[in-house]
């Protein structure tokens, strides 16, 4: 239906007016006429209601045709306007003409002139619309790209990708006046498009869990091929009815590699050329947007991971310089406990860390013995807590893994609820665990407490553990030292009935009594001289697993001695983790008994234990002090700095093969067999060991 047309006849002749009106509506269907008598009606007339087109007379009271259109163009200097009049002459078309008269039409007899006044406000009011319209598309447009303009400052300041994709869509929505504006985002990792943003008005139909993943709908085809598409009906293009759509018709536009931009309308075909540029035009600045906060997300992560390694870098050197303090502290330290107590003063009076203490690994539960940094009350909670303190398992954990443990957050972790209020009142929350061990033995862990959550980097907790050994090699020197110095020594006898013990299967084996002479501790081997009845039948030991090799050494009236090598064996390693001698061993009848020389720094319920962990039908038959001479002690101590370990391991295997009795229980071939050299070797480290001994003796010198 063609819109109606109004038109406004003003003529001081109330009939004329009247019947111009019924005539051109009788030659267009579309126009409806209105009629006015003079110009000051018609001006009242303008101002109630919109007019497309005046018809006006030009002789009129009070105002003229003229003047009426002066005054029209006041207000709007397009409005069709004919001035249709009786008086006809060249001067009034000339002054109508540059008064800006649409079209100037003279009064005629007959019904002609109405059918060209009705073709002239046709005409009129088609190109008046049509200007109009132009007009205002083209204040559209301006005000578009004002508005595309203002979306660019606004998508270069976004902070974030999430940001970036809504201001995307909320423009698409303002400028393109669709029902469906939205964003999706391409994951990486999954190989999928993902919902980044839609406009409040989208959120009805489109579902913001709806995914593409490889070759599932338009959408996913758009960005694989990088190429914006128009579909006029999406629903009948490409797979058809069943495709992943978000509407009838779709526009979209791929973001490079960030994901797509989707607008979308109910109707078929609605999208025309200029909504098409402006979704391009806007998706380009996105992409950009897109591009500018990816390389700031990157500069942002490479600026804060080269400020972590800085602040990591930093604490590592103070980190360091507080371990070479504490080495050269260690170093001078004469007992366990000076080297326990320096180590935890040194830790604590530093900035990084809030204190740190020490747990025994000689007393089960493990027990606080040097702390600084810290007040007694906390310490005496963690011992009230006993084996309920998480402490005590963080120890524990430590000491079986042998390794390096960290609670990140004690605010977080399992099992530490009760020590929420402690870390708020002392300003911790991570704990590092470290062990003090050496090769040999483990002495207890070193817990250091520090400020913040999961602060301690890689770096720090190596060199820490590096610490670690270092306190434990020196606690070890320290002890041996003291041990070698001190005349009164612990003498444990022990009785083990346990059926899997060496010493007791090789007596039941033989049927008789079975006597360690001597034991010699190799790198990869522990060589063990072993006396037994000379009726003994050694053969069947030497199939058994446990053994590595068997040997005679010497063959006497009444018993043999042979020497056996085994890669492990639990009691002999016990003993030598903790520096116990042993002095003698002898199995009969099922059970050995055990006479061990214990240091003074170690505690005998941990040996006992230990061993009993291994052989659990242990019994401590006797417990002895006992004092050995100093002099003694000193020649152990001096003997054992001079010589080399062939020296000594020459010299020990003699002693224990009987090499020095007269006559001679073994022979040098024999213990060089049995050591796997040759005997100019043997003899050689033997003649070494024995010119060191004497000398030694005699004027306290070695050569």
């Amino acid at each position: 239906m063609t819109n109606p047309i109004t038109v406004l006849i003003v003529d001081n002749e109330p009939g004329f007016a009247n019947l111009a009106g019924e005539m051109v509506e009788r030659e267009r269907d579309a126009i409806v006429a209105e009629a006015a008598t003079n110009a000051q009606e018609a001006l009242e007339i303008l101002e109630e209601r919109s007019i497309d087109c005046i018809v006006s007379d030009y002789e009129m009271p009070a105002l003229t045709g003229l003047e009426l259109l002066e005054r029209v163009r006041g207000d709007d200097s397009n409005l069709p306007f004919i001035l249709f009049t009786g008086r006809g002459s060249e001067e009034i078309a000339s002054e109508a003409i540059a008064a800006g008269v649409t079209q100037y039409l003279q009064k005629e007899s007959g019904k002609e002139q109405y059918a060209l006044l009705a073709n002239q406000i046709t005409n009129a009011v088609a190109q008046y619309r049509t200007e109009t319209e132009l007009r205002e598309s083209e204040r559209r447009y301006e005000r578009t790209l004002t508005t595309l303009h203002e979306t660019t400052r606004d998508l270069m300041r976004a902070g974030t990708k999430r940001e970036i994709y809504q201001s995307a869509v909320d423009t698409a929505r303002e400028i393109l006046d669709v029902p469906i504006a939205a964003a999706y985002a391409f994951e990486p990792t999954a190989g999928r498009l993902e919902h980044a943003a839609s406009t409040r008005e989208s959120r009805e139909l489109v579902d913001p869990e709806m995914q593409f993943e490889q070759g599932e709908g338009h959408i996913w085809d758009v960005f694989s091929e990088g190429e914006s598409t128009y579909y006029e009906d999406a629903t009948r293009a490409g797979e058809g009815a069943n495709a992943k759509t978000l509407s009838r018709s779709e526009l979209i536009v791929p973001l490079g590699t960030h994901g797509v931009l989707v607008a979308g309308t109910e109707d078929v075909d609605g999208f025309d050329e200029t909504m098409t540029e402006l979704l391009h035009i806007l998706a380009a600045n996105t992409e950009a947007a897109l591009d500018r906060a990816e390389r700031e997300q990157l500069l942002r992560e490479h600026d804060r991971t080269l400020t972590k390694q800085n602040e990591e870098l930093t604490r590592l050197n103070h980190t360091n310089e507080i371990v070479r303090e504490i080495n050269h502290s260690v170093a001078q330290a004469s007992t366990r406990t000076e080297i326990e107590t320096t180590v935890c003063d040194r830790l604590a009076d530093t900035e990084r860390y809030c204190f740190a203490w020490v747990a025994s690994a000689d007393d089960d539960p493990p027990e606080p013995t040097a702390w600084a940094g810290i007040d007694a009350a906390f310490i005496d909670r963690i011992r009230d807590d006993g084996d309920r303190a998480p402490e005590l398992e963080v120890v524990r954990e430590t000491l079986e893994t042998e390794r390096v443990q960290v609670v990140r957050n004690v605010l977080e972790a399992d099992g530490w609820d009760r020590r929420r209020k402690e870390a708020l009142t002392y300003g911790y929350q991570t704990i590092l665990a470290v062990p003090l061990a050496d090769t040999e033995r483990q002495y207890g862990v070193l817990l250091v407490h520090v400020a913040g959550v999961d602060s301690l980097g890689d770096s720090e907790r190596e060199v820490l553990g590096e610490l670690g050994e270092t306190i434990g090699h020196a606690i070890r020197s320290v002890e041996r030292t003291r041990a070698m110095l001190t005349d009164s020594r612990l003498e444990l006898e022990l009785a083990i009935h346990d059926s899997r013990l060496l010493l007791n299967r090789v007596a039941e084996r033989i049927d008789g009594t079975v006597a360690i002479e001597g034991v010699i501790y190799r790198d990869d081997e522990v060589v063990v001289f072993v006396s037994v009845p000379t009726t003994a039948d050694l053969a069947p030991l030497d199939q058994w697993a446990s053994i590595d090799t068997l040997s005679i050494v010497s063959e006497g009236d009444d018993e043999t001695l042979f020497e056996l090598t085994v890669t492990s064996s639990p009691i002999l390693d016990i003993l030598r983790t903790y520096d116990v001698h042993l002095q003698t061993a002898i199995a009969k009848n099922g059970t050995t008994t055990l006479v061990l020389d214990v240091p003074q720094q170690v505690e005998p319920r941990s040996l006992v234990e230990a061993i009993r962990e291994g052989y659990p039908e242990t019994e401590l038959e006797a417990r002895r002090e006992t004092t050995s001479t100093r002099s003694a002690r000193q020649l152990d101590t001096h003997l054992e700095e001079r010589l080399t370990a062939k020296q000594l391991e020459a010299l020990q295997a003699a002693h224990y093969s009987g090499f020095f009795e007269w006559p001679r229980e073994s022979t040098g071939e024999e213990l060089a067999d049995a050591l796997d050299v040759s005997p100019p070797t043997y003899h050689y480290h033997l003649r070494a060991a024995e010119r060191k001994l004497v000398t030694l003796a005699f004027d306290g010198k070695s050569r």
